[in-house]
């Protein structure tokens, strides 16, 4: 019966899905499928059938100078097959993690290897939501409950990760906390402080149990934030505003390619990482050509560490990717709220713990965006008798998702614009991470919390967030330079003039990775990605600069456990040589990592990076400091950074753009209107 399932899929495979896939896109419902059927197949046991969990599938990308030759040979009249589709799987069995690569053309295994180092693999929903059932039979527990008299059927629990701190040897273990949510659905602003539930994920046990004190769990009145259960007064008043394309979108989605404007780039998805934008480039209209901006570009870690030091709270430094799953986190997005009305939505797929595919609907919409901005303007007025005005209307491509890990929402938008610029936003939102207390003033409060007094016995803990963006780029090829063009005061010498100074651009090329490591707002400079091999007519060496958004340096020392394992974000800035094994900033095994293997320990090598292939790790983020305001739930909280061309083109891009169409609006004050 298991022999004829396997057949079935695999011929559902082949005549479901597209004969030629383009070889970066995420894997579909069908090859997850496949992958379970060929993986349960091998890895059969007498006791306890397909006793396999799937931690990690995603796609085993084709080598990049196979996809540049796939790519090239597409412009010629005989372009070359799609490389073979392939999967990289990180499993669970007996206790170990399994590496395994598998072939879809020949629907087998080619390669399975035993993790030995440090670390366990991103845990899944289904062990989650399995270890945060355990309390519920444990009988300390319910004395726990019974003490403060709460009712169990409004608990809910979620199981968290507890990091690495010294320990010569550990079990792949969570701490599962919980909440109450009676009188209201907003739960993690009402945690049962001082309980918590250590769970051996292997075993699906509970190996350790603490009650420490009792703490008033927080009210639940104030906390709503449901539209269908708010209570007048309302306010403020905000009008409709719409945005309509009476032509249609301005933008093409063929399989998992975007074609808009003068851009086009591959979407694609991953488990871990969310978003991956591939094969940036973009329409140089003077050479009457594409030319290469990126490569490719996704989120490589989220670290979150929490600075409550006490027993209870040490141990929330979270990784979201790493640990949880950036992209098993995204969430559905809700049309006309989430993403305008003109947008186009896009589902992804990932595994569950048992390699079963799961969907998510809508989880990215593409949109043109027009707020009113400006993409260049000018009034003259010096002209005798005359004055001119010229203003180009701003209109740019948004891709966007959000990741929902635990009580925050992270919203991420990768926006492409006529100019050649690309601008990754990102939004916190959410609920804050809360812990209980006894005051309800600030006059009560006579040591350290560790936070802010949101509201009664509620106080918002002191956090960090860190995303340390990968940035693969290929500026009109792979060989590329990165350059630090320092800004340095000179004195002025000459006595002919009455300036005592001026300010001057000092290029510094970076040999190898440590030349590149920058820490930003400690001197001024300007980073750019160049290619050393090509020049603009006028002998300009064509580039894109990092403009830097939300900076921040980490607070902790170097040797606490969370910031060794965190050591990536101990610059803002990192640029090392092309390596395909070299994706996860954090390291590829997370949970309980020792920070043996991240972006930090890599660049030790101090590799050369002069014109060659390099990668570009950028991070940003935010020190957060709660206030009343970012409760019940937290107006979202914004940053970013742009990659911005410099001297990649002659002259100004858009020049020649024109504003979009304009049409007459009868209940305007001005005379057009943007539809």
């Amino acid at each position: 019966m298991k022999l004829i399932l396997f057949f079935l899929l695999t011929f559902f495979w082949i005549s479901a899905e597209c004969i030629h896939p383009h070889p970066l896109d995420p894997l579909t419902r069908s090859e997850l499928n496949l992958v379970r059927t060929i993986i349960h197949k091998s890895y059969q046991t007498s006791t306890k059938p397909n006793n396999i969990t799937f931690q990690y599938i995603g796609l085993h990308e084709p080598d990049k100078p196979v996809i540049q030759s796939w790519l090239s040979s597409n412009t010629k009249t005989k372009p070359l097959p799609p490389p073979p589709r392939r999967a990289f799987i990180i499993a669970r069995f007996q206790k170990q993690s399994l590496e395994i690569k598998l072939d879809f053309p020949s629907r087998s295994i080619i390669s399975t290897k035993i993790y030995k180092g440090h670390g366990y693999p991103m845990l899944t929903f289904g062990e989650q939501s399995i270890a945060s059932q355990l309390p519920f039979t444990h009988e300390p527990f319910h004395h726990s409950l019974n003490k403060r008299g709460l009712n169990m059927s409004h608990v809910i629990c979620a199981a968290f990760t507890v990091g690495w701190f010294g320990e010569e040897k550990t079990k792949r273990t969570v701490k599962v906390k919980c909440y109450y949510k009676k009188g209201s659905v907003n739960l993690y602003v009402r945690p049962l402080e001082g309980v918590a539930v250590v769970v051996d994920l292997d075993e699906m046990k509970i190996i350790g149990y603490s009650d420490k004190h009792v703490i008033p769990v927080p009210k639940g009145e104030g906390t709503e934030y449901r539209a269908s259960k708010m209570k007048p007064p309302f306010g403020p008043k905000l009008k409709g505003i719409a945005v309509n394309q009476h032509d249609g979108p301005g933008f093409t989605i063929q399989g998992h390619s975007v074609s808009w404007a003068n851009w086009v780039f591959h979407l694609g998805f991953d488990i871990q990482a969310g978003p991956i934008i591939s094969l940036a480039s973009i329409y140089d209209l003077e050479k009457q050509q594409y030319r290469q901006v990126l490569y490719k570009g996704f989120i490589s870690e989220v670290f979150v560490p929490y600075q409550d030091p006490t027993e209870e709270w040490y141990y929330t430094t979270y990784f979201d990717c790493g640990e949880y799953g950036f992209g098993q986190s995204m969430s559905s997005l809700l049309p006309f709220t989430d993403c305008p009305a003109n947008a186009v939505f896009i589902d992804a797929y990932y595994s569950s713990s048992d390699g079963t595919p799961v969907k998510i609907s809508n989880a990215f919409c593409i949109f043109e965006k027009y707020a009113g901005d400006i993409m260049w303007r000018h009034t003259e007025i010096a002209l005798p008798n005359e004055v001119i005005t010229e203003v180009r209307s701003d209109v740019s491509l948004v891709v966007r998702a959000v990741s929902t890990v635990g009580n925050y929402d992270y919203v991420i938008d990768w926006e492409f614009k006529p100019s050649g610029s690309i601008k990754l936003g990102v939004g916190l939102t959410g609920i804050l991470g809360i812990k209980a207390g006894t005051y309800t003033n600030t006059d009560q409060i006579k040591e350290d919390i560790y936070g802010t007094l949101i509201a009664d016995n509620t106080i918002g803990v002191y956090h960090d967030h860190f995303l340390t963006y990968y940035l693969d780029l290929d500026i009109d090829g792979e060989a590329n330079s990165f350059v630090k063009a320092n800004l340095e005061t000179v004195r002025v010498k000459d006595q002919k003039t009455p300036r005592k100074s001026y300010w001057t651009v000092v290029k510094e090329t970076a040999k190898t990775e440590s030349d590149a490591r920058v820490n930003i707002g400690l001197k001024p400079s300007e980073l750019v990605v160049v290619n050393p091999n090509k020049k603009t007519k006028l002998g300009n060496t064509i580039g894109y600069r990092l403009v830097p958004g939300s900076v921040v340096h980490p607070l902790m020392v170097s040797d606490d456990y969370p910031q060794i394992r965190g050591a990536f974000t101990n610059y803002n800035v990192w640029v090392t040589p092309f390596n395909k094994s070299e994706k996860w900033a954090g390291g590829l095994y997370v949970d309980h990592s020792r920070g043996d293997d991240t972006l930090a320990v890599w660049s030790l090598r101090d590799r050369e990076i002069e014109n060659k292939d390099i990668v570009l790790w950028y991070t940003m983020g935010f020190h957060h400091v709660p206030s009343q305001e970012d409760f019940p739930v937290m107006p979202t909280l914004s940053g970013g950074f742009e990659l911005r061309p410099t001297n990649f083109f002659e002259s100004n891009p858009v020049l020649k753009t024109k504003s979009p169409k304009s049409m007459h609006c009868a209940n305007c004050t001005s005379q057009h209107y943007y539809c």
